[in-house]
């Protein structure tokens, strides 16, 4: 799977658990260390748990996929998940705004996604 295609899977994954403000930016152009950052809020311990929780458990039944490494702890407020070519940042909103990762990663355009369309749209 591509890097741009585990981006986007990994955005509906936490999608599929209500994870809010859900942004994928594109690192390719600017930085060695990733293609891509998930990033991503969660309301509270539970709710980060549950998206993370949906993101590895669906990357590793159906895609053979770990993470490479994980760092933070739902206690901390901020779970990174290294996929390698893509990192996804589950994170507290507080903890979000304090880091605010978008801002520090400006250079980086966003990934746009379709949106999804609602039951009255459809």
């Amino acid at each position: 799977m591509d890097s741009r295609k585990l981006a986007m899977l990994c955005r509906e994954l936490a999608d599929n658990k209500k994870a809010e403000d859900i942004v994928i930016l594109d690192l390719r152009k600017i930085s060695s260390i990733t293609d891509y950052f998930v990033i991503c809020t969660g309301t509270s311990e539970p709710h980060l748990r549950a998206i993370v929780d949906e993101i590895q458990e669906h990357l590793e039944e159906e895609h053979q996929l770990s993470p490479r490494g994980t760092d933070g702890s739902i206690n901390t407020s901020w779970v990174v998940l290294d996929y390698f070519d893509v990192i996804v940042h589950v994170m507290r909103s507080d903890v979000r705004e304090l880091y605010n990762l978008e801002d520090l990663w400006g250079d980086a355009p966003t990934v746009k996604t379709r949106k999804k369309k609602s039951l009255a749209e459809a």
